[in-house]
């Protein structure tokens, strides 16, 4: 058993049935009532967020977790199968446990986590950054560039990212995984 006083940002605990983790928290002292913990979690099994509050000093059971590893091999629909390295094991992670997986490349190294009593995989992340090429977007104009205009290009794996003027068809770009925004043009 975990108290409020154990949560952090990653903490993962059965609720409800069903097995969360805590994406933000903060721990609040009102002036009149009893101090509380404001959280969002996020369904591992359903990919939801909640926010809801709980009493200070509150009991939850936690959950052993382990992160590991693994090479993204390809997709056949909403299913996209990973490679352990080390192990040669491979794993079946459904579309909704994969936060972006239109950036998912050939040969990504992703990090899963599982259920350590269970072998159940929970969620899967994406590295933070990616580089892709660019397959299409509509050339710039010139002179065009006073203000911080965007256009769509579309990348090697098909995903739709708003990029800056300059970039052309065949530049490979680094893209922010977490909000599919770009970054810069990569060398």
């Amino acid at each position: 058993m975990a108290s409020t006083s154990d949560f952090r940002n990653g903490f993962c605990f059965e609720y409800n049935n069903d097995i969360y983790t805590i994406v933000e928290f903060l721990h609040v002292k009102p002036g009149k009532g009893a101090a509380f913990v404001r959280t969002k979690i996020k369904s591992l099994t359903s990919g939801r967020v909640l926010e809801n509050n709980f009493p200070s000093g509150a009991k939850v059971t936690d959950v052993r977790v382990e992160r590991r590893q693994y090479q993204f091999l390809y997709n056949e629909g909403d299913n996209y199968n990973f490679m352990n390295n080390e192990t040669y094991d491979q794993v079946i992670i459904p579309k909704p446990l994969i936060n972006n997986p239109d950036l998912l490349k050939e040969g990504d190294i992703c990090e899963i986590l599982f259920h350590a009593e269970k072998e159940l995989a929970l969620t899967c992340d994406i590295p933070a950054t990616v580089v892709l090429e660019v397959t299409y977007t509509e050339p710039g104009l010139k002179g065009d560039t006073a203000t911080n205009a965007m256009k769509p290009a579309t990348v090697e794996t098909g995903a739709t990212i708003r990029v800056p003027l300059f970039v052309n068809t065949g530049d490979k770009i680094k893209i922010n995984t977490v909000d599919n925004s770009y970054i810069e043009r990569a060398k």
